[in-house]
């Protein structure tokens, strides 16, 4: 098929034209984002491939619909950032990723984890300065620690894994119960018990009308005082200010964030040299427990390749007519 890419990243280029060798479709490669005044560098493409910032709100669909696009292929498992409803009522189909990598995330959620833990991100500053006093990096043992999950999905149950295998407890929170997550001895709650119970809480579920701002100030005052809280899910899922609030007041111990609100703005290009206008942004990292990464927990070389390569492939079974329910996104899905 003609397919234009918008936000093509540097790092997908190559990745993207090793798996197109198989597909041999004809790859159009720009790094615009995509939005409702980009949208009409896609007339006449049969098919529209975006990244997780593109903006596929209903301004932008109506011009794809309107250039003859049939189809919307997304480089990610995620599908906030489009208006599903409004592809549905265009006769615009929506493919995803449903996953790639889930151990490349959940990898990345304890690498936050220890880090936080174990202070490794104050330890190497200090030691780079000639600082070798172990004043104030005390952490604490994971062995035996209670892990709560919010989402026992393909990441979830790859992170229960692993913190099975270090001897963690493990609590688990999700609309759908995993028999792989039981078998590792994780114990489903309700989401209040597990906030109370959680040493430390890891995020891994959708963005959904249901989970925008589910961890809020109610949230987190229902945590321990001194826990720990990791985000590698969506940015929206938690409230920001609340999360500044509990971190001044004491009651969040620490912080680990690959995922903002207000992230596209931000993540996925080179502000070294600019002033970061975003204050709440900037207000987190004042903070010396907290940990932050930009979106990054995909990005291994294995979960890359697997997102290109079936983004392509998804190309082509709509290209042939063939059902796909499992990469398909419909507006029911929307609310999960």
């Amino acid at each position: 098929m003609k397919v234009v890419l918008y936000s093509v990243q540097g790092f997908e280029r190559p990745l993207l034209e090793r798996a197109n060798a198989r597909h041999r479709h004809d790859l159009d490669l720009l790094d615009t984002a995509l939005d409702a005044r980009t949208a009409a560098l896609a007339r006449v493409y049969p098919a529209v491939s975006i990244f997780v910032h593109d903006r596929a709100d209903a301004a932008a669909l109506e011009q794809l619909a309107s250039g003859g696009t049939r189809l919307l292929a997304l480089r990610s498992a995620g599908f906030n950032h489009v208006d599903v409803e409004a592809a549905d009522r265009l006769g615009i189909a929506v493919m995803r990723v449903p996953g790639y990598s889930p151990q490349a995330v959940a990898e990345h959620a304890l690498a936050l984890i220890l880090t936080l833990d174990r202070k490794i991100h104050r330890a190497y500053l200090r030691v780079r300065e000639g600082n070798f006093s172990l004043d104030g990096l005390m952490g604490f043992d994971l062995h035996g620690t209670t892990v709560g999950i919010v989402g026992t999905g393909r990441i979830g149950t790859a992170l229960a894994r692993i913190l099975h295998g270090m001897g963690c407890r493990l609590l688990g929170y999700d609309r759908v119960t995993n028999d792989a997550c039981r078998s590792l001895g994780l114990d489903y709650v309700a989401l209040d018990e597990l906030l109370e119970r959680a040493r430390i809480v890891s995020l891994h579920c959708p963005l959904t009308p249901e989970t925008h701002h589910l961890i809020d100030d109610a949230a987190l005052a229902r945590m321990q005082p001194g826990a720990m809280l990791v985000n590698t899910s969506r940015g929206a899922v938690c409230d920001t200010p609340a999360l500044i609030r509990a971190l001044k007041s004491r009651r969040l111990g620490a912080l680990g964030l690959d995922v903002y609100e207000e992230e596209d703005a931000l993540f996925f290009r080179d502000l070294s040299d600019q002033v970061i206008e975003d204050d709440v942004f900037a207000r987190l990292l004042t903070f010396p427990n907290v940990v932050l990464t930009a979106h990054q927990a995909f990005f291994t070389e294995e979960a890359v390749s697997a997102i290109e390569a079936t983004t392509l492939e998804n190309i082509a079974t709509f290209e042939r007519g063939e059902p796909a329910p499992d990469r398909i996104v419909r507006s029911a899905d929307v609310m999960r």
